[in-house]
């Protein structure tokens, strides 16, 4: 038993921890963290829980993409929630910044791993936007998902909706 309806993706930076559960808040309709549901012998067979947490460096879609056809195929998703917060790391370099850097401290050229737009984060709105895109143009995205693009202030924990793409017959 794993109701999963809804994946919140978000950096791994400890103080966007409660992003979770703001996602969980913000839809009215989700539960998370939840609890664990045991059989009668005591063995973990599930969790009331309706957000599942990807946690990926920035929050950036180009990690969680794998994840999201993963959780389709077994459990079946409504939603994807791509968060991303305030005093992101992210925001503190750029691609072509972090790739030089790699290639003189560890030197390997890492300029053609990732899609540039999506390894820093010069702008919030335009990053979200980003994310969202390349989320719902991906082949193992189902059609019929809601995804959202939400900025999560780590001090307030308040979530602001920066992007909506729901498809036309979900709205």
């Amino acid at each position: 038993m794993i109701p999963v309806r809804t994946i919140a993706m978000y950096c791994f930076d400890p103080r966007a921890s409660g992003a979770a559960k703001a996602v969980a808040d913000y839809f009215g309709d989700e539960v998370y963290p939840g609890e664990l549901v045991l059989d009668e012998a005591g063995r973990k067979m599930g969790s009331t829980a309706t957000v599942f947490p990807l946690i990926v460096g920035g929050g950036r879609a180009a990690d969680a993409l794998r994840s999201i056809t993963v959780s389709q195929h077994l459990f079946g998703i409504e939603r994807v929630v791509v968060v991303h917060h305030s005093f992101c790391g992210a925001t503190s370099f750029t691609a072509e910044g972090i790739t030089a850097a790699w290639k003189n401290e560890q030197h390997t050229d890492i300029s053609s791993l990732y899609d540039w737009d999506g390894i820093s984060i010069a702008d919030f709105e335009k990053s979200l936007n980003y994310d969202v895109s390349l989320i719902r143009n991906s082949p193992g995205t189902p059609k019929h998902i809601e995804i959202y693009g939400l900025f999560y202030d780590i001090d307030s924990g308040e979530l602001t909706e920066v992007v909506r793409d729901v498809p036309a017959e979900v709205a």
